[in-house]
């Protein structure tokens, strides 16, 4: 039970891993879920008060920086509501109708259209679609070193202390 455990935990580390960039993966839950794991196949005792809080803590920030850090590089190019909305939702649906490029074209298409419909001039649109983007990439980067934290924390936390 052990060694499928741990196959279980280092899955769910990888898909946690793999949606900082796929969205419709589980991201940041398929880690906080692997330690559970852990504790189910082979024990939670290592775990305590102190592990919990450290993870909850990087859980919530990664949940807050994640919209967060999107929407700055969108306001930071003059940005609406309507850009941030329709970034989001390109960012959903974009992988879908375009498979290949659907991840950086969906929130760049999303941001555009927003601001075109609320009458946002086609160039500041093109220039906060490409607000999108940089903030898409921010928060990919952001949400990687944050999740490896989490991951290295719960090794160490296994392993060291």
């Amino acid at each position: 039970m052990e060694i499928m455990g741990i196959i279980l935990v280092v899955l769910l580390f990888v898909i946690g891993m793999i949606g900082t960039v796929y969205p419709i993966l589980p991201g940041v839950f398929a880690i906080y879920a692997a330690f559970f794991v852990y504790g189910f196949f082979i024990t939670f005792e290592k775990f305590g008060f102190w592990f919990w809080c450290i993870q909850t803590v990087i859980l919530l920030a990664l949940l807050i920086a994640d919209y967060a850090v999107g929407a700055m590089g969108v306001k930071k190019f003059g940005g609406s509501k309507a850009s941030i909305i329709g970034s989001t939702i390109g960012i959903i649906i974009g992988p879908f109708v375009f498979p290949a490029f659907g991840l950086i074209l969906g929130p760049f298409v999303g941001a555009v259209l927003g601001e075109l419909m609320i009458g946002t001039k086609f160039k500041q649109s093109m220039l906060i679609g490409w607000g999108s983007l940089v903030g898409l990439f921010s928060s990919i980067v952001v949400k990687i070193i944050l999740q490896l934290i989490m991951i290295i924390v719960f090794i160490l936390w296994i392993w060291v202390w």
